[in-house]
């Protein structure tokens, strides 16, 4: 498959806020030309996505996988489920075995809760060494194995056959997040999933000098005779206007994919569902750092989506300059303006605008600079269905 990239663009306006800490306790940070940013990382935004893709609903939950060093006791579950006899310490100790078969990674007992267990209690679970990333399918064909082998599991798996099929129930059948955010397994590289999206960190067009509130709290059963606070303390703050962008590889996620989550669809259909929740997803979600002290629940006032057979391209550079306060305060206009002045600049030089296609979403006056961009979006629904129609068409013609 040739390869195709969609750019995914936003600026977003946060208001006082602390959606990503650092180990102070403080908003992460960054330089870049020569002044202070506020950042927020990769991880945390990609951890909204995947979340968001279940909260909304924007993916079955068999489409999904799970990321946990409790991989024993979900496959243990599982496990039950398909055969209730099976259960008790025997399972998490055919679980952890299967699971160490399949992904070459060791599931144990960890030392300092084994040291702890007085004998008195039950064997503590098994888990492994890091966060183990598997598909539902994966799990369940797992199970399906684990109930073969349960008469012996060693002996099953002494047999080469077994143990292969192991391998492959782990390397096959990838949910849409790992396809997306990719998976590594450090004991096994044979089964590590290459990522298709490249989440960049976001970072405020602008200038920020983090603050800190002081908060008291008051004891309501303290009298009269009992002035002052029950608590007090500081929480370290900031707000900002910050581009984000992330690059997706559509043909690294159809790779990923392979032939297709359900029997019964073409290989097309599992892109396209996939694409077009990770743009509404990654648009949509945000950060959940302390936001019952901040509630700050914003959108993005611009959206820009590129598809292209060309490498990805960042409009970071339009924010080198830092953007400074219009007069009358704000940053999302002038912003605006310099991605309209920069986008068509670089594709002039850098594009090929007879492969690419581009979606615009503005929101508010602020964001009027942009017309003329890319094709505009009366809605984000609109925008996302538009896409994955245009990705769909681009998969068709590769077949």
């Amino acid at each position: 498959m040739n390869r195709l990239f969609l750019d995914v663009h936003a600026l977003q306006t946060v208001p006082p806020s602390n959606l990503n800490r650092d180990d102070t306790g403080a908003p992460k940070s960054a330089v870049y030309g020569g002044v202070p940013r506020a950042r927020v990382s990769s991880q945390a935004w990609k951890r909204a996505t995947r979340e968001y893709f279940e909260s909304e609903g924007l993916l079955d939950p068999a489409e999904l996988g799970v990321r946990t060093k409790k991989v024993a006791e979900l496959l243990a579950g599982r496990i039950t489920d398909r055969e209730p006899s099976l259960a008790g310490p025997d399972v998490l100790r055919l679980a952890a075995e299967v699971i160490q078969t399949a992904t070459g990674s060791a599931i144990e007992v960890p030392k300092r809760k084994s040291a702890a267990k007085d004998g008195e209690g039950p064997e503590p679970a098994p888990t492994s060494k890091y966060l183990m990333f598997l598909s539902s399918r994966q799990l369940d064909g797992l199970a399906a194995l684990a109930v073969e082998a349960a008469g012996d599991v060693k002996a099953f798996f002494k047999n080469k056959a077994n143990k292969d099929r192991a391998k492959e129930i782990a390397d096959t059948r990838h949910s849409v997040d790992i396809a997306l955010f990719g998976r590594m397994v450090a004991d096994s590289a044979d089964i590590n999933v290459d990522a298709a999206v490249q989440v960049a960190h976001a970072l405020s067009v602008h200038r920020v000098e983090n603050e800190s509130d002081y908060y008291t709290a008051v004891d309501d059963e303290n009298t009269d005779a009992e002035p002052g606070a029950g608590m007090i303390g500081t929480v370290d703050f900031n707000s900002a206007t910050l581009y984000r962008y992330a690059a997706l590889g559509v043909h690294q996620l159809a790779a990923n994919l392979g032939e297709g989550l359900r029997e019964d669809e073409p290989v097309t259909t599992p892109v396209r569902r996939a694409v077009e929740a990770f743009v509404r997803g990654f648009i949509e979600s945000l950060p959940t750092g302390k936001i019952n002290t901040f509630g700050h629940h914003t959108l993005p006032e611009a959206v820009i989506v590129k598809l292209r057979a060309t490498r990805p391209i960042s409009y970071v550079a339009a924010f080198e300059e830092p953007v400074r306060a219009e007069s009358s305060g704000g940053h999302l206009r002038e912003a605006c303006a310099r991605l309209a002045a920069h986008v068509p600049a670089i594709e002039k030089a850098y594009g090929d605008p007879d492969n690419t296609r581009t979606w615009v979403l503005r929101v508010g006056p602020g964001a009027k600079d942009l017309t003329g961009v890319g094709a505009d979006a009366e809605s984000l629904k609109e925008l996302v269905r538009s896409v994955g129609e245009a990705v769909a068409g681009r998969l068709e013609k590769q077949e």
